[in-house]
């Protein structure tokens, strides 16, 4: 747990929120307080380590426009973070999907399912004509703040990352949701009347959250990147997402203790691989 808070706190610059995220991931519905003093250590000192010792300069978003308060915006935040957290179903679905699939009929090969995997984001690239879906994809994601990106952006890096990570390959798997939430809230701003940085920043936050299942640390994320800007938002986005994105997630193997909803009859210390293996049992 210290060394998920060092990381992600060195990673995106935001210590306080590794700090919480270490804590926060490791089991959904349930807080490791015990855990409070060597995460929030590790978090920091990996932050300054990397930032005073190292000299490393991370990638600031800035949120042009904060539109002001009204019970309709607030209505459409709602709206929207519950599209959002569909998104992030979809993504956790795909990549596990794809991962089950290569597997089964690949035998389990690694090395097979890594050259298939490599020839179809080959094919991929050559077909959209572009490799701004391959790698880390930081200069889409800067531009999804400030300017207009094709409309199935956020769905070619959806597809790109699934296929990537579900047939073998190793990386992250939180720079690739910011960047997915990112691109659709930069499309949603040409349906829907709000800033473009506005909504890339809520889609940048509320995917994460729904695809991490960590409301706590997905908002003061948002706080710590933007600033503080459009703070109560946010934290609407964060229970939206987390609420309607039900029990999926980034990580089969995190345990839950606490359900979404009363609705779910899931025992404690039940994991999301065994809760989604039970709804596809007839």
């Amino acid at each position: 747990m210290s060394g998920i808070s060092a990381g992600f706190g060195a990673a995106f610059g935001t210590p306080i929120t590794g700090a919480v995220f270490g804590m926060e991931m490791a089991a959904l519905g349930k807080l490791k307080y015990e855990a409070l003093v060597p995460c929030l250590i590790a978090s920091f000192t990996a932050h300054y380590v990397s930032t005073v010792a190292w000299g490393v300069v991370h990638e600031e978003f800035v949120i042009k426009t904060v539109p002001e308060f009204s019970v309709s915006l607030f209505l459409k935040v709602i709206l929207i973070s519950v599209i959002f957290s569909f998104i992030s179903v979809l993504y956790c679905q795909l990549r596990h999907g794809i991962q089950k699939v290569s597997e089964k009929y690949l035998k389990k090969n690694h090395m097979l399912r890594a050259f298939v995997g490599g020839i179809i984001i080959v094919a991929l690239t050559l077909i959209v004509g572009s490799q701004d879906y391959n790698g880390r994809s930081i200069e889409l994601l800067e531009k999804s703040f400030s300017e207009n990106i094709p409309y199935f952006a956020f769905l070619a890096k959806l597809i790109f990352t699934a296929i990537t990570l579900g047939t073998g390959f190793v990386g992250g798997e939180a720079i690739p949701l910011f960047i997915i939430g990112a691109t659709f809230g930069n499309t949603l701003s040409h349906i829907i009347d709000l800033p473009m940085s506005f909504l890339a920043a809520l889609g940048m936050i509320a995917v994460f959250c729904g695809g991490a299942n960590t409301p706590i640390a997905a908002f003061l994320l948002g706080v710590e990147l933007f600033k503080g800007e459009g703070i109560e938002y946010f934290f609407v986005a964060c229970v939206v997402s987390f609420i309607f994105s039900g029990h999926h997630g980034l990580w089969p193997s995190q345990t839950i203790y606490e359900p979404k909803s009363r609705l779910y009859s899931i025992a404690d210390g039940e994991t999301i691989n065994a809760t989604e293996k039970k709804k596809n049992t007839p």
